[in-house]
């Protein structure tokens, strides 16, 4: 367990849970225990998906005063660090849903790109206000965001600035669900529990295939599904399902 960051797991499902008052800035050391929290949960064959939360805050970005005293050549070496910490949660090979409260902006709205789905608080802001500082997203905004909400969306986000509210994230995509403030979690855990007990394989699977195809032509994603379609059929999990199905009984997936 980290300082800032830590696993709290219950029923199959992780919560990475970011605790660094007021705001959930999150400094390198915060960086370096979630992408050890993400590999974590990843590997933990009891956890079946994961919740990331920081509470009353989801986090108000990457901690600005420590970068504010980064040379060029400081920033070139850590931005390899920051992206692959964000990348370790994107990564994460189950379903990852953000329970997001508070504020999500900078790295804060860029660690909420990193989830599956995301659940927002009635009275929750997200944004990209980077520009506002004389820089730009560096842990992936440029990139996640344009793929979620569409280029022309993100681009006005990310050149303004602003912050928008859960209401206008929802119409823009950028949040999947709003919930009044203190059922966000709850709502979170819900949804993540729904995989407990699931084909994990399959889910992985999908999971892949979905990310690493929006990476690549139409082409070259449809061989990476081919090649994880066909893959499922090695695996004793595809044969208790189709079996279940034909039998018209629930299937009891292994994980093999």
């Amino acid at each position: 367990m980290g300082e800032f960051v830590r696993v709290e797991t219950d029923g199959g499902v992780a919560t990475i849970r970011i605790d660094r008052p007021k705001m959930n800035a999150l400094n390198l050391q915060a960086q370096l225990e979630l992408a050890e929290c993400a590999r974590q949960v990843d590997a933990d064959a009891g956890v079946y998906a994961v919740v990331l939360y920081g509470g009353p805050v989801f986090a108000a970005g990457v901690d600005v005063k420590e970068m504010a005293g980064m040379s060029y050549a400081d920033m070139a070496a850590h931005s390899r660090v920051l992206q692959d910490c964000f990348t370790a949660v994107a990564r994460i090979g189950k379903p990852v849903v953000a329970a997001v409260n508070g504020y999500a902006l900078g790295g804060g709205c860029e660690l909420a790109l990193c989830a599956d789905v995301r659940i927002a608080g009635e009275s929750a802001k997200l944004g990209q206000p980077e520009i506002l500082l004389g820089i730009i997203p560096g842990a992936g905004g440029t990139q996640r965001l344009p793929r979620l909400i569409g280029p022309s969306r993100a681009k006005d986000l990310i050149l303004t600035g602003r912050h928008v509210s859960a209401a206008e994230a929802l119409s823009l995509g950028l949040v999947d669900r709003v919930v009044p403030d203190e059922e966000v979690h709850a709502e979170a855990l819900a949804y993540a529990g729904r995989f407990t007990g699931g084909p994990v394989l399959a889910l992985r699977a999908a999971k892949q295939a979905i990310d690493r195809g929006l990476e690549t032509d139409l082409d070259t994603g449809l061989e990476i599904e081919r090649l994880q379609f066909s893959g499922l059929f090695a695996t004793e999990d595809a044969t208790t399902g189709m079996r279940a199905f034909s039998e018209r009984s629930k299937a009891e997936f292994t994980g093999r």
